[in-house]
């Protein structure tokens, strides 16, 4: 099987690792932003190009690895050639405008896209949930403050000085996701799984007593009621990247082989 990846960062890179002891795949190809294309090589080893038109023949396989720009840029198209497309940036559908233009290149090249968990669990148990009808679904995100660097979290609060958890955002999942594109991934996850984007209510925190990235999610309905919390590790190389995520879309990879 042979794949390309959109990107060539922390996720991109973790992937590309898992997958280069897999004999049946066939990493060919990163795309990336124009005048980056050295770069793309040198991380992955792959030639780079920067659309979708320049993939060479034969990829059976998008895996999206660089966030709502990567999605946004490539996503459409690659539907639109008629290949399958992974990816983890789900908040990037909380514009249902763009949402909307996936479903139309997916429809008509006759391929899907594949929205994987990333970094959360528990989204099998929370779908089955929604056929009978979901009353409640609250999502808490908490990261160390370093965690939220670069996001809205800092129009907020001052990171760096926080002694005490301290919650920079409460509203919707559609909110959360377009406020926070890089950090609220696992909002929009859980909401496209459950309740919908406007139903299901999101809280993040900066907590300066973790370590690790921690996801929680509460859901009440006709099923009855469950809780879920993981602690996940970092990439080693970027904070706000959970390592799940990479392990999703490798796992994820392998299932499509």
């Amino acid at each position: 099987m042979r794949i390309a990846i959109i990107g060539y960062g922390p996720i991109a890179r973790n992937v590309a690792s898992h997958l280069a002891g897999d004999a049946e795949i066939v990493l060919c190809c990163a795309i990336c932003r124009p005048g980056r294309e050295d770069a793309a090589r040198g991380a992955l080893g792959v030639e780079a190009v920067t659309s979708v038109a320049d993939l060479p023949d034969g990829v059976d396989l998008v895996v999206d690895c660089a966030g709502h720009p990567g999605l946004r840029a490539h996503g459409a198209d690659v539907l639109r050639r008629g290949v399958e497309l992974l990816t983890v940036s789900n908040g990037a559908l909380a514009d249902a405008a763009f949402a909307l233009e996936l479903e139309d290149a997916a429809v008509a090249g006759g391929a899907r896209l594949r929205l994987l968990p990333g970094a959360i669990g528990a989204m099998d148990a929370l779908a089955a949930a929604a056929v009978g009808g979901l009353s409640s679904v609250v999502y808490t995100g908490r990261k160390p403050p370093v965690g939220w660097s670069g996001s809205a979290a800092e129009d907020v609060l001052d990171l760096g000085a926080l002694s005490e958890a301290a919650t920079h955002f409460e509203g919707s999942a559609r909110e959360a996701a377009l406020r926070y594109p890089k950090n609220a991934n696992v909002a929009a996850t859980v909401a496209l799984a459950g309740i919908g984007m406007d139903e299901t209510q999101v809280r993040l925190i900066a907590d300066p007593g973790i370590t690790a990235n921690r996801h929680e999610i509460e859901a009440i309905g006709a099923f009855g009621r469950f809780s879920f919390a993981i602690e996940g590790a970092s990439l080693p190389d970027n904070p706000a990247s959970s390592a799940l995520t990479a392990m999703s879309v490798v796992r994820a990879v392998r299932d499509r082989l």
